[in-house]
């Protein structure tokens, strides 16, 4: 199955829709990549469990999972480089990284600096990790107050000029659930998915997700920009439309205990092979 899913995926990559595509794309990164037998992903490395270091330093969780599975079907290795909000697109930008898997919001401004091929991968929303004893229970009640938050969220000015929050960033997610145990801020404003995960740990008996989550929104990964319509960016496309054919995606939230969503259901469904199942 991997063998014959490989060629199919690479098969797939090399039809261009066109011959004007086709004579555009000199397809750098893809040839990189063969050349030198590794591909190198930018992950996360503070958001467990999407993307997170254990005892020993390991980055693990289930986007690196996402990325071996992409190395193993093109036949080269895997080098993970930790990225943060605040610097995954240059990284990808400057060639740092061949591809970035960290669980990015998949937004207009973001599809102008760099590919992100379809379909997504993953949703989540906005919601907040905040102390039981205060008993938040709307969202305007963060009015005028401090709210810890990680830089370059999408979600920071959304939740500053809608409900006059007083967001103050930090680099990583862990400072700021840091500065949140620290008393600095009210709350911790994240993705829904994350703060699930947090609550799930056993680590956060003392705090809550009071809120009704809002602005749900897909996840993208992205390739560079000028590669978006030529072999990796089809690459990339047939890379997910096949994890959630596969279900890989719903079987890896078991893997690293992710609270099932209805995105990835949804999708298992829309992409199914409906033939084979009669």
């Amino acid at each position: 199955m991997k063998n014959f899913m490989s060629i199919s995926l690479l098969a797939a990559a090399l039809i261009s829709p066109s011959l004007a595509t086709a004579e555009t794309c000199e397809n750098e990164t893809w040839n990189k990549i063969m050349t030198r037998g590794k591909l190198v992903v930018g992950v996360k490395a503070d958001y467990k469990p999407w993307g997170y270091r254990n005892s020993g330093g390991e980055i693990i969780g289930m986007e690196p999972d996402l990325a071996a599975d992409v190395a193993e079907t093109m036949g080269v290795e895997l080098e993970l480089m930790p990225v943060v909000g605040s610097n995954r697109l240059q990284f990808l930008e400057q060639g740092q990284i061949d591809i970035l898997i960290a669980s990015m919001t998949d937004l207009p401004d973001r599809r102008k600096i760099v590919g992100i091929p379809s379909p997504n991968y993953y949703s989540s929303g906005t919601n907040i990790l905040s102390p039981k004893k205060l008993g938040f229970t709307q969202w305007e009640e963060l009015r005028g107050k401090p709210v810890c938050a990680v830089q370059g969220a999408y979600f920071n000015k959304l939740v500053e000029n809608r409900y006059g929050a007083k967001i103050s960033a930090f680099q990583g997610t862990a400072e700021a659930r840091q500065a949140l145990r620290d008393k600095k801020c009210v709350a911790f404003v994240f993705d829904d998915s994350g703060i699930m995960s947090s609550l799930a740990s056993g680590q956060w008996d003392d705090f809550e997700m009071p809120l009704p989550t809002e602005d749900a929104a897909s996840w993208g990964l992205a390739v560079p920009k000028a590669e978006e319509n030529c072999v990796l960016g089809r690459f990339m496309s047939g890379m997910q439309f096949y994890w959630h054919r596969e279900e890989t995606l719903v079987e890896l939230e078991k893997k690293w205990g992710i609270q099932s969503t209805s995105y990835l259901a949804e999708q298992a469904d829309k992409y199914a092979d409906h033939l084979l199942d009669k």
